[in-house]
């Protein structure tokens, strides 16, 4: 299940101090005090503060009206159409996150959201590559269209190749990499989930190393597929079970008697 969504690269521009704090803060699970760190007084300011807190969401499955209400500050202060266009992306990630974990079918307004950003942002724009990358999960996950989902997650890879965005990169590759596990080709699997495992690792992005780790274990053989799934147990272990749906995905089967 492909519950990605972050953009980033893991550096600061400047080494500005506070967005070195909201980064390790981030990294580490800590959405709710990185978003303090924000107050919401510019657009800016505002989409980042929703940002976080829409992807604590995919992560935790919780938080919901907190995010509502951040995403609904962003919405009233975007002034630009690049800005309206990267509040209607974060509209309709969240929307997707609901009715991806059963919180409520809001499908509908996922996608009306995601189109009302394709209209917003103009192609080449650097919010375009993560625009793609939604479409793609709502391509894969609620529309079930692996060719759909393929070719919106190639056009997010060339974005943010292009832009330098590693953490979409980091995403992008997984994903591709998934929808090739499905289709058997195993080789081209590993490769997606080496490089994805490797750019988190190398951003630091904590929470998201353990999903990587547990999806090359899912194109490995034994006994590497037990240590990767050991490590990535290990690791959900230490950020106190975050991501909640790979502690799902990493659960023993049950015994049978």
């Amino acid at each position: 299940m492909a519950h990605t969504a972050m953009s980033g690269t893991g550096t600061t521009p400047g080494d500005d101090p506070l967005q070195t704090a909201v980064w390790r803060l981030r990294s580490r699970a800590c959405w709710a005090d990185a978003a303090a760190l924000l107050q919401p007084t510019s657009p800016a300011a505002a989409l980042q503060r929703a940002e976080l807190l829409v992807e604590r969401c995919l992560y935790t499955e919780q938080g919901w009206e907190e995010a509502e209400d951040a995403l609904r500050t962003a919405e009233a202060q975007a002034r630009s159409d690049d800005e309206r266009g990267a509040a209607a992306c974060e509209r309709g990630q969240l929307a997707y996150a609901a009715t991806l974990f059963n919180v409520r079918d809001r499908a509908d307004e996922a996608r009306a959201a995601l189109g009302r950003a394709a209209a917003l942002i103009a192609p080449g724009a650097p919010g375009r590559a993560l625009l793609d990358f939604r479409r793609g999960l709502l391509a894969e996950n609620l529309t079930r269209s692996a060719q759909a989902a393929r070719a919106a997650y190639r056009r997010a890879h060339a974005g943010a190749t292009a832009h330098g965005d590693l953490l979409l990169l980091s995403a992008t590759w997984r994903h591709l990499a998934g929808l090739a596990l499905r289709d058997g080709e195993l080789a081209e699997a590993r490769h997606g989930f080496t490089e994805s495992l490797r750019i988190r690792e190398e951003l630091g992005y904590l929470v998201g190393t353990a999903p990587a780790l547990a999806s090359l274990a899912d194109a490995e053989t034994e006994p590497e597929a037990a240590r990767l799934r050991a490590e990535a147990t290990r690791l959900l272990r230490l950020l106190g079970g975050v991501p909640t749906w790979l502690a799902r995905h990493l659960a023993p089967p049950p015994a049978t008697v």
